[in-house]
């Protein structure tokens, strides 16, 4: 935690003041969505979409880490609708582009652009770079926002090597070119139960999975 965030006991204490009301999931990207709901099941929290709220303008996600954005997030949304709040950041981080996409994972092709062509980009930039060279992971910070101010972020990777061409059915966003060594398989291509166990936002939501139940059942963590 930094001197923006609060601890870990502090979220759970103002959780319990809404524990009546649902969480808002800080999306509208359905395929986000369908993971954030399927990871939370058994917290005794109900979500709901950002999409069952058209009004609440879209957050400007203008910070420079994973972190800052998610904590933006969690907390404009958190206000706007005066409940509690779970937004995260995530995107890949390929070492040999230095790093990015980054934060502009989403928007790595530009403006408009679709995932088809994020990754267009991507193998453009990574055209006729071996393999050994193509090391990547996902990265993801989830931040949980109260409508009191308290917020709270928990953080996630798992690491891949970035494929020559997209594989599997699954997924979204870069999902189809990241591959798993330990499984050989892209994490469009694993199980969902698989992949949610293993993938940056499934080890990020575990220790919020572990909060929200503390704050069910009144007890710590």
């Amino acid at each position: 935690m930094d001197g923006n965030t609060s601890n870990y006991q502090d979220i759970i204490v103002s959780l319990r003041k809404f524990k009546s009301d649902p969480i808002i999931l800080a999306t509208r990207n359905e395929g986000k969505v369908r993971e954030l709901q399927q990871l939370l099941l058994g917290t005794d929290f109900k979500v709901e979409s950002l999409a069952c709220y058209p009004d609440v303008p879209e957050v400007v996600e203008d910070g420079d880490t994973f972190k800052a954005n998610a904590v933006k997030k969690a907390r404009e949304v958190a206000v706007a609708l005066g409940r509690t709040t779970l937004a995260d950041d995530s995107g890949l981080v390929v070492d040999y582009l230095d790093g990015a996409p980054g934060v502009h994972s989403a928007r790595f092709a530009g403006p408009g652009h679709d995932d088809a062509a994020n990754n267009r980009k991507l193998l453009q930039l990574l055209n006729d770079v071996p393999q050994q060279k193509r090391t990547a992971r996902f990265c993801c910070v989830v931040a949980v926002a109260t409508p009191d101010g308290q917020v709270a972020t928990t953080q996630g990777s798992c690491e891949g090597i970035i494929i020559d061409e997209p594989r599997g059915e699954n997924g979204f966003g870069y999902d189809p070119l990241f591959l798993v060594p330990q499984y050989g398989k892209t994490f469009a291509e694993l199980d969902s139960a698989i992949k949610n166990a293993i993938s940056h936002r499934g080890r990020a939501l575990q220790k919020v999975r572990d909060i929200l139940k503390a704050a069910a059942n009144d007890g710590n963590i």
